[in-house]
């Protein structure tokens, strides 16, 4: 980095399971990396935790000027039940974070050159069999509207000096955290069938991949706009359950009808369609920039993380 500009990496909200990965990602690479969090910790392994809201200006606009990078992760988590106040807060989390970084980038001396927003696949809403890519429109439904709320309010920041790109995420496959943590549980457990029919599209990602794509978007400048993060090879939710109990050495398991699922989200306090919707998404801008999946196979991609 030259000038004004330092090797340094500001994570908004990045005290969660993809923060906490990515952080790791940056620090081999030799970077300085900030994390703004709500509940700031001291930190023995050179990363530093700034204290933020979310929503406000703070002491924390000052580790964003001459930063390489800011990727904002910030967003209260959709595994929960989608009553009216929960998706307010799923929302205002998302929109609030969004503004607030933006009005600290208007207010320093150097902007990052690099502001990189997480979005997120269910954008397209649930279009069955259908592919899309980064040029498919928008569906219908709640998860949608979110979504369309949150990409407009980074779409219209005026970044006059720094580049923009949104990811949108697909399903990150990790063996600790994520939501490959909760089924491969219930799998243990011999609960390892398909949701509902099982003819949703699961579009998933290895986490390694989804570092490198991380990396990509900060450190290349021919990646800016709209990316979806996925692998290039999504399966049904039938498949995925499939593969799941193959890497864990489980039989084959019935599926579990709607009534079930919806039943069983209610005792786990998050929501059915989380499980019962799903897209089919290719990578197409990363595809056309000649990214290399280490992963682009799920047989694959369980085998590394069961081992």
């Amino acid at each position: 980095m030259n000038g004004n500009y330092k090797k340094r990496v500001v994570l908004a909200g990045g005290s969660g399971f993809l923060g906490r990965a990515l952080a790791r990602k940056l620090l081999k690479k030799n970077y300085d990396v900030v994390v703004l969090t709500r509940s700031p910790h001291e930190r023995t392994d050179g990363i530093v935790e700034v204290a933020w809201d979310g929503k406000t200006l703070g002491e924390w606009i000052q580790f964003l000027s001459g930063a390489a990078a800011v990727v904002n992760l910030a967003g209260r988590s959709v595994n929960c039940r989608h009553t009216p106040e929960n998706r307010r807060e799923i929302v205002e989390s998302r929109v609030n974070s969004v503004n607030a970084l933006a009005a600290a980038i208007d207010h320093v001396a150097h902007p990052p050159r690099v502001w990189v927003q997480t979005g997120s696949l269910a954008y397209y809403g649930d279009l069955a069999d259908q592919w899309c890519e980064e040029n498919t429109a928008s569906g219908q439904g709640e998860a949608v509207e979110t979504c369309r709320l949150w990409e407009n309010a980074f779409k219209i920041v005026p970044l006059a000096n720094t580049r923009r790109v949104l990811l949108r995420i697909g399903l990150v496959l990790a063996r600790q955290g994520g939501a490959l943590s909760v089924l491969g549980q219930l799998t243990k457990w011999f609960l390892g069938g398909a949701a509902g029919s099982g003819r949703q599209y699961v579009s998933w990602i290895h986490l390694a991949d989804m570092n490198q794509m991380w990396l990509d978007s900060i450190e290349r400048d021919d990646v800016v706009g709209v990316f979806n993060a996925s692998s290039p090879n999504p399966v049904t939710n039938a498949e995925f359950m499939r593969e799941l109990r193959r890497a864990l050495h489980r039989p084959w398991c019935p599926p579990a009808p709607v009534w079930a699922v919806r039943l069983g989200s209610r005792l786990m306090q998050t929501e059915p369609s989380l499980a019962l919707t799903g897209r089919r998404c290719l990578p197409g801008h990363f595809r056309e920039r000649g990214f290399k999946f280490r992963f682009p196979e799920l047989p694959g991609a369980l085998a590394d993380i069961y081992g």
